[in-house]
């Protein structure tokens, strides 16, 4: 049984300016790494997650910081109606497929977020292991905390090979890595000056929440106080503090209109963030237009694309209006880059009070010697369907990028003949002839064992794959209904 604040918390103020009751659809992914091997049940492994509870003492602390439980937050948490597809048990899956999809009521279908991305540890560490055997590399053994070692253990059980020389293998570095997260809190103050500029934004790096605990004790001895992880915030005494997620804009389906929805209907000051279509064409113009229809403070948060280059451009058009927004710098910080951004603040003249800094895995699993972090296979959970309507992330790199899949995506395997092995379908859509789903269906393993597709995954450490027609169409209507962003017109 894990608690409700175990979460970021921005899961909160989403809910409160959301649709808590409404039935969506979010699908967990890794971006680059190639195949990875799933040891275990993620059915059983996700409706455990879900045993979560609440008690009065943490309901007044929600409503004490600003995020409290509303009545659909309340109802959703109780809403038994959830659905999860994923994988079978001892599955191969590959860059972007669905290796599960979560569907529910949208509150705790995306509460699930932080806890659900450890997942990418335990089933990248399996397949290093199904790969090299007692060759692997010894720092993926390297645990922080005993729960991060248990958890290697259940892996090396899960996977059955070479058990006693793997287990021996573990080591455990409680004070290494304290150390680490000092030497890296260190210099990120004294690149800001002020630790009170700095926030942790973690949670979905760490492996288990122990370790976790561990890197924000040591950042509150630092002095930075600020962390999104609403449980260990209240456990340290420290301020849960979030901005606002991609699934927010998805959500409502325009940058305008999600962000007077977090404006209006919750307090606090509000954070816009800008890339879920377009940093400049869509998102800057709508904050701009949000911030001018009443007077109130606000926060503009870059995330994807070029962010010097944005941050230039977003500086020059809120001052032409007589805006200051706080700026809000996350996702991919490093002291280099910090040091860069702060030198952007010099020039525009922005005051340091104005521009804070958010960082994640920079602190929590930089500072670990394994190399088995969430970044090594850029692990997502995306919002993917809102009440049935497909939703999307575009960004604003070229290429894939951090574009995400909408619909009710399904993996598909190719079982014989020619084709690309992966295929993202759509739930309900039938597969070719030669194809599996694999996604939800148990008998899809025994139709691989018999195919021997794994042998022709380990010819293939890179594979073309593609979308299926349905969701190509759907990703076409997605787009279709941004061009142009309706924030602008």
């Amino acid at each position: 049984m894990t608690t409700l604040l175990q979460t970021d918390a921005y899961k909160f103020s989403m809910a409160q300016s959301g649709f808590p009751l409404r039935e969506e659809t979010f699908y967990l992914s890794f971006r680059t790494g190639g195949w990875q091997y799933v040891p275990f049940d993620l059915v059983q492994e996700v409706r455990a997650m879900l045993q979560t509870a609440l008690t009065d003492a943490g309901r007044t602390y929600l409503a004490e910081v600003g995020y409290g439980i509303s009545g659909g937050m309340e109802a959703a948490c109780d809403d038994g109606r959830v659905r999860v597809r994923a994988v079978p048990q001892d599955s191969w899956v590959y860059e972007r497929e669905p290796i599960l999809s979560v569907t529910a009521a949208s509150f705790m279908a995306s509460w699930l977020e932080p806890t659900l991305l450890r997942l990418s540890f335990p089933i990248q560490l399996a397949t290093q292991i199904r790969r090299s055997g007692q060759k692997i590399d010894p720092t993926m053994l390297h645990a922080t905390c005993e729960a991060q070692a248990a958890i290697m253990r259940k892996v090396i059980h899960a996977v059955g090979r070479d058990e006693s020389s793997l287990l021996a293998m573990i080591v455990v570095a409680e004070g290494e890595y304290r150390e680490r997260v000092g030497e890296e809190a260190d210099r990120l103050i004294e690149v800001t000056k002020d630790p009170g500029r700095i926030f942790e934004v973690g949670m979905r790096a760490a492996t288990c929440e122990d370790q976790h605990r561990m890197c924000l004790e040591v950042l509150r001895e630092k002095g930075i106080y600020s962390t999104s992880n609403v449980q260990l915030a209240r456990a340290l005494d420290m301020r849960a503090v979030g901005t606002m997620g991609h699934e927010h804009v998805q959500r409502w389906g325009d940058d305008l209109q999600a962000f007077r929805a977090m404006r209006d209907m919750r307090q606090g000051t509000p954070s816009y963030l800008l890339d879920t279509f377009d940093t400049i064409v869509s998102g800057v113009p709508a904050a701009i237009t949000a911030a001018k229809e009443r007077e109130h403070a606000f926060c503009i948060r870059y995330d994807s694309g070029d962010k010097y280059a944005q941050y230039l451009y977003a500086h020059g058009a809120f001052g032409r209006e007589g805006l200051a927004p706080v700026h809000i710098i996350e996702d991919g910080l490093d002291a280099e880059t910090t040091a860069r951004f702060e030198a952007l603040r010099e020039f525009t003249g922005v005051e340091p009070e104005r521009q804070v800094y958010g960082y994640g895995g920079y602190l929590v699993s930089r500072s670990w010697r394994n190399p088995l972090t969430r970044d090594a296979v850029a692990a997502v959970y995306k919002l993917s369907s809102t009440s049935g309507a497909p939703r999307m992330k575009f960004g604003n790199e070229g290429g894939l990028g951090k574009v995400s899949i909408p619909g009710e995506p399904v993996a598909w395997r190719r079982l014989r003949g020619d084709g690309p092995l992966s295929v993202i379908g759509q739930h309900g859509e039938t597969p070719p002839e030669d194809y599996v789903v694999l996604s939800a269906n148990d008998e899809a393993a025994e139709q691989l064992r018999i195919c021997n597709v794994d042998a022709v995954i380990r010819r293939n450490p890179a594979v073309p794959h593609t979308l299926s027609p349905q969701t190509t169409s759907l990703v076409h209507q997605v787009r279709s209904e941004h061009e142009p962003c309706q924030s602008c017109q």
